[in-house]
């Protein structure tokens, strides 16, 4: 079993930044991916950000240029950086972890943290 702590949520104004972490409980030797999503009232969940094991990195189009996703292998952390905040980013972020074996996919997620962005 793996859990995830988030912090770094908050209010900011536009064109600001805020940086979130999320810790992983253990050190995880497997293939893996570990990212971000972001949740707004009434709209599905999707996907923000995610960095493969291997370094690989994928942004979805709407925060290409604006993010940056990067991940401490020796502190089981992921971070991602955001800046040039717009009001269409405020969401509830949650972290995600998958742990992929030969046979399955196990998946992991925190319990979220808002991130506002008003004036």
């Amino acid at each position: 079993q793996v859990q995830l702590v988030e912090s770094g949520g908050g209010l900011v104004q536009p064109g600001g930044s805020l940086r979130l972490s999320c810790a992983a409980s253990r050190s995880i030797f497997s293939l893996i991916a570990m990212g971000w999503y972001r949740q707004a009232p009434g709209k599905q969940r999707e996907l923000v950000a995610r960095i493969t094991s291997g370094g690989n990195t994928n942004y979805a189009d709407s925060v290409k240029g604006r993010f940056t996703i990067s991940r401490d292998n020796a502190k089981n952390t992921v971070n991602l950086q955001m800046n040039s905040l717009k009001p269409e980013d405020t969401a509830v972020y949650y972290c995600n972890l998958d742990i992929f074996t030969v046979h399955s996919t196990t998946t992991y997620w925190g319990q979220g943290t808002q991130v506002t962005v008003s004036s």
